[in-house]
Protein backbone atom coordinates (compact mmCIF):
# COMPACT_ATOMS: atom_id res chain seq x y z
CA UNK A 1 0.00 0.00 0.00
CA UNK A 2 1.49 3.40 -0.97
CA UNK A 3 2.39 5.80 1.79
CA UNK A 4 0.14 8.83 2.38
CA UNK A 5 1.13 11.77 0.24
CA UNK A 6 1.43 15.43 1.31
CA UNK A 7 2.96 18.58 -0.08
CA UNK A 8 6.20 17.69 1.68
CA UNK A 9 6.29 14.13 0.31
CA UNK A 10 4.75 14.49 -3.15
CA UNK A 11 7.96 14.95 -5.14
CA UNK A 12 8.98 11.78 -6.88
CA UNK A 13 12.47 10.63 -7.64
CA UNK A 14 12.84 7.76 -10.07
CA UNK A 15 15.96 6.29 -8.49
CA UNK A 16 17.47 4.61 -11.58
CA UNK A 17 17.28 7.91 -13.47
CA UNK A 18 18.08 10.40 -10.71
CA UNK A 19 20.64 8.40 -8.75
CA UNK A 20 22.31 6.11 -11.30
CA UNK A 21 21.94 7.29 -14.92
CA UNK A 22 22.34 11.03 -14.33
CA UNK A 23 25.37 10.79 -12.00
CA UNK A 24 27.10 8.38 -14.40
CA UNK A 25 26.49 10.67 -17.37
CA UNK A 26 27.67 13.75 -15.46
CA UNK A 27 30.80 11.92 -14.26
CA UNK A 28 31.45 10.69 -17.82
CA UNK A 29 31.25 14.24 -19.16
CA UNK A 30 33.56 15.55 -16.43
CA UNK A 31 36.15 12.83 -17.08
CA UNK A 32 36.12 13.51 -20.82
CA UNK A 33 36.29 17.27 -20.30
CA UNK A 34 39.28 16.78 -17.99
CA UNK A 35 40.99 14.67 -20.65
CA UNK A 36 40.26 17.28 -23.32
CA UNK A 37 41.53 20.16 -21.14
CA UNK A 38 44.74 18.26 -20.33
CA UNK A 39 45.30 17.21 -23.94
CA UNK A 40 43.16 19.18 -26.43
CA UNK A 41 43.08 16.94 -29.50
CA UNK A 42 40.38 15.49 -31.73
CA UNK A 43 40.92 12.17 -29.93
CA UNK A 44 39.93 13.72 -26.59
CA UNK A 45 37.49 16.34 -27.92
CA UNK A 46 35.13 14.00 -29.70
CA UNK A 47 34.44 11.80 -26.63
CA UNK A 48 33.73 14.98 -24.64
CA UNK A 49 31.23 16.09 -27.29
CA UNK A 50 29.55 12.65 -27.27
CA UNK A 51 29.44 12.68 -23.45
CA UNK A 52 27.77 16.10 -23.55
CA UNK A 53 25.30 14.81 -26.15
CA UNK A 54 24.39 11.80 -24.02
CA UNK A 55 23.80 13.97 -20.95
CA UNK A 56 21.71 16.38 -23.00
CA UNK A 57 19.74 13.44 -24.46
CA UNK A 58 18.88 12.15 -20.99
CA UNK A 59 17.79 15.61 -19.82
CA UNK A 60 15.67 16.32 -22.90
CA UNK A 61 14.04 12.89 -22.68
CA UNK A 62 13.01 13.71 -19.11
CA UNK A 63 11.71 17.15 -20.13
CA UNK A 64 9.68 15.62 -22.98
CA UNK A 65 8.15 13.05 -20.62
CA UNK A 66 7.24 15.77 -18.12
CA UNK A 67 5.75 17.92 -20.89
CA UNK A 68 3.57 15.03 -22.06
CA UNK A 69 2.53 14.37 -18.46
CA UNK A 70 1.64 18.04 -17.97
CA UNK A 71 -0.53 17.99 -21.10
CA UNK A 72 -2.44 15.00 -19.72
CA UNK A 73 -2.81 16.68 -16.32
CA UNK A 74 -4.10 19.84 -18.03
CA UNK A 75 -6.73 17.82 -19.89
CA UNK A 76 -7.74 15.80 -16.81
CA UNK A 77 -8.14 18.89 -14.65
CA UNK A 78 -10.12 20.77 -17.30
CA UNK A 79 -12.50 17.80 -17.60
CA UNK A 80 -12.79 17.54 -13.81
CA UNK A 81 -13.48 21.28 -13.46
CA UNK A 82 -16.08 21.10 -16.25
CA UNK A 83 -17.82 18.41 -14.22
CA UNK A 84 -17.60 20.25 -10.88
CA UNK A 85 -17.88 23.98 -11.67
CA UNK A 86 -21.20 25.74 -12.07
CA UNK A 87 -22.20 26.08 -15.74
CA UNK A 88 -21.88 29.87 -15.67
CA UNK A 89 -18.19 29.61 -14.65
CA UNK A 90 -17.14 26.82 -17.00
CA UNK A 91 -16.30 29.28 -19.78
CA UNK A 92 -13.31 30.47 -17.73
CA UNK A 93 -11.69 27.05 -17.27
CA UNK A 94 -9.39 27.59 -20.27
CA UNK A 95 -8.07 30.77 -18.61
CA UNK A 96 -6.47 28.75 -15.81
CA UNK A 97 -2.73 28.47 -16.44
CA UNK A 98 -1.24 25.01 -16.90
CA UNK A 99 1.03 25.56 -13.88
CA UNK A 100 -2.09 26.12 -11.75
CA UNK A 101 -3.87 23.07 -13.17
CA UNK A 102 -0.80 21.02 -12.25
CA UNK A 103 -1.19 22.20 -8.65
CA UNK A 104 -4.96 21.66 -8.68
CA UNK A 105 -4.58 17.97 -9.45
CA UNK A 106 -3.77 17.36 -5.79
CA UNK A 107 -6.94 19.09 -4.53
CA UNK A 108 -9.99 17.08 -3.52
CA UNK A 109 -13.21 17.53 -5.50
CA UNK A 110 -14.67 19.40 -2.53
CA UNK A 111 -12.07 22.19 -2.70
CA UNK A 112 -10.89 22.27 -6.32
CA UNK A 113 -13.55 24.71 -7.55
CA UNK A 114 -12.71 27.26 -4.86
CA UNK A 115 -9.00 26.89 -5.58
CA UNK A 116 -9.67 27.28 -9.32
CA UNK A 117 -11.52 30.53 -8.61
CA UNK A 118 -8.53 31.72 -6.59
CA UNK A 119 -6.26 30.85 -9.55
CA UNK A 120 -8.48 32.88 -11.86
CA UNK A 121 -8.42 35.85 -9.48
CA UNK A 122 -4.59 35.89 -9.64
CA UNK A 123 -4.06 34.88 -6.02
CA UNK A 124 -1.61 32.11 -6.91
CA UNK A 125 1.60 32.64 -8.88
CA UNK A 126 2.83 29.05 -9.09
CA UNK A 127 1.80 25.42 -8.79
CA UNK A 128 3.54 25.37 -5.41
CA UNK A 129 1.25 28.17 -4.18
CA UNK A 130 -1.79 26.12 -5.20
CA UNK A 131 -0.42 22.91 -3.65
CA UNK A 132 0.32 24.67 -0.35
CA UNK A 133 -3.34 25.77 -0.19
CA UNK A 134 -4.74 22.25 -0.62
CA UNK A 135 -6.34 21.04 2.60
CA UNK A 136 -7.49 17.55 1.53
CA UNK A 137 -4.62 16.13 -0.49
CA UNK A 138 -5.52 13.84 -3.39
CA UNK A 139 -2.40 11.72 -3.99
CA UNK A 140 -0.90 11.16 -7.43
CA UNK A 141 1.39 8.13 -7.48
CA UNK A 142 1.57 7.83 -11.29
CA UNK A 143 3.76 10.84 -12.00
CA UNK A 144 6.70 10.55 -14.35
Amino acid sequence: MPQAQTYKTHRRFFWPYHFIVQPILVANLLFHLRDFINSPTMGTGWPAIVAFGLLLLSITARVMALTAQNRVIRLEERVRLARLMPVEEQGRIDEIATRHLIGLRFASDAEVVDLARRCLSGEFKSAADVKKSVKNWRPDFLRV
